[in-house]
């Protein structure tokens, strides 16, 4: 978490909530002190106010669009680096955009059945991505790929 002066999430990173909110009850899957202390930016497609939580967490929730949200995470950001974590379609989309400069990957050896496909359909070579960190262990694999 360290370097990170803001964090970006998926509707589904955030919450099991599909459609539009009940309710402000919701408040993500980590109780009243999310871990990431930096501004944090929620993309769901239905608008909702912001959350301001304990350990200097605030979260905003952006209307779904992958460009404001990382316009306000710039603007947010204090000159550090701006840290997606996911799902699986929100990285797609920034990675379809451009936006991404550096993608660290750590594959478990765990079956869990049906899921998304990270690169379906992507050219990460073509996108100017190389691996540049590698390190293996029995617990797990990490992989650097970076843009040229």
């Amino acid at each position: 978490m360290e370097n990170f002066g803001a964090f970006i999430l998926g509707r589904n990173m955030f919450g099991p909530v599909r459609g539009p909110w009940q309710d402000g009850s919701w408040k993500g899957w980590w109780g009243d002190n999310p871990p990431y202390h930096a501004p944090t930016f929620v993309l769901p497609h239905y608008r909702r106010e912001p959350l301001v939580m304990e350990g200097e967490n605030h979260l905003p929730l952006c209307d779904g669009r992958i460009r404001g949200g990382a316009g306000a995470c710039e603007e947010g950001c204090r000159q550090q680096d701006v840290k997606i974590g996911g799902g699986v379609a929100t990285v797609r989309q920034y990675l379809r955009a451009g936006l991404i400069d550096s993608l660290h990957i750590a594959s478990v050896p765990v079956l869990l059945g049906q899921g998304e496909l990270l690169f379906d359909g992507l050219d990460l070579h073509a996108l100017g991505f190389s691996i540049t960190e590698r390190k293996t262990s029995e617990y797990a694999t990490h992989l650097v790929l970076e843009k040229a």
